[in-house]
């Protein structure tokens, strides 16, 4: 009683004769953060690389773009896939899609964080031979190829090169950031942005521990987390090389299963959930991290309160910037 009571101070809210007085918010404290001004970006590189990120071309069978599996407008996913679409090989790749909207706030790339940022990132999946199955130097020549490409590379960056292809890409995903979600409304001082269950949800969010992980601006995304030995044992199938995280990078025993703790931005139209996709609902999803991560015993989060964190969690749905 007195964690939830101290919980429900902090988040600015005092109970009243069974009656909700919010206080203001004071917004440096809060865990989570208001995303951000789009930030300034030079337009044609932005244009250049949207038109890269649709390009079939760049993959080997002529079929994939970057845009297949990471749509900017369904989520920067593929709402509804448990794991990846096969690849250029028919290889299907055995992990969940990560969202590419936002991902300028993530402090690495992929589930695994194998890249450092997203220029890095960019050939991760051109490369793969399970993703896009393409080499570098043939990506250039069908570039070079191209009279439009050609005339764009030039007057951008003086010449089609790959430092120059993995920027345009990377400058185009910083501009897909998304902003005037409700619950930024409400934590800029908007009182009638979200609903009570919302703000309910929120508290019940910091109450129970999800914000030691899911923090910032994008809710998640800068730190690294344990999914529990357990979540794995009881899931009862084949551990494959995605579930390893970290450790598939680092060759390291202590970051076995340790991931990349992946943002909540937008997270409602991005089903299923999970590094593996296991979760097919955001109530699923929720009632696994209070299980597993939180070590709530059954029952402990009522549905009310699960329902009240789903809340809120569709209350960070914000819009693409112009």
């Amino acid at each position: 009683m007195e964690r939830r009571f101290l919980s429900v101070l902090l988040a600015g809210t005092i109970m009243l004769s069974g009656a909700s007085v919010r206080a203001e918010i004071n917004l440096a404290e809060e865990p989570v953060q208001p995303v951000p001004a789009a930030p300034v970006l030079d337009r044609d590189k932005v244009k250049l690389g949207e038109r890269v990120f649709f390009d079939v071309r760049l993959s080997a069978n002529k079929v994939l773009s970057c845009a297949t599996c990471h749509n900017p407008q369904t989520g920067g996913t593929i709402p509804g896939v448990t794991t990846s679409v096969p690849g250029a090989s028919g290889v299907t790749v055995s992990i969940n899609i990560p969202t590419v909207l936002n991902s300028g706030a993530n402090e690495t790339q992929f589930w695994n964080g194998r890249s450092p940022d997203l220029e890095d990132q960019v050939g991760g999946p051109l490369e793969n031979p399970d993703e896009m199955g393409a080499k570098w130097a043939d990506v250039l020549a069908m570039m070079a190829g191209d009279e439009a490409y050609q005339t764009a590379f030039d007057a951008v960056y003086g010449g089609i090169t790959e430092e120059a292809v993995r920027d345009a890409v990377a400058t185009y995903e910083r501009s897909l950031t998304t902003h005037d979600a409700p619950f930024d409304r409400y934590l800029q001082g908007d009182e009638t942005a979200v609903s009570d269950q919302v703000k309910r949800g929120y508290d019940v969010f910091k109450e129970i521990g999800c914000t030691t992980c899911h923090t910032g601006s994008n809710v998640g995304g800068t730190m690294f987390m344990a999914m529990s030995e357990d979540y794995f044992a009881d899931r009862g199938t084949e551990i494959l090389e995605t579930d390893l995280g970290r450790m598939a990078v680092t060759h390291d025993e202590a970051d076995k299963h340790v991931f990349r703790v992946p943002p909540l931005r937008n997270v409602a139209v991005t089903p299923p959930y999970l590094h593996d996709g296991q979760a097919e609902t955001l109530e699923e999803a929720v009632e696994i991290m209070a299980k597993y991560q939180l070590g709530m015993a059954e029952g402990e989060l009522s549905p009310a309160d699960r329902d009240a964190i789903v809340a809120f969690l569709k209350s960070l749905n914000g819009k693409l910037a112009e």
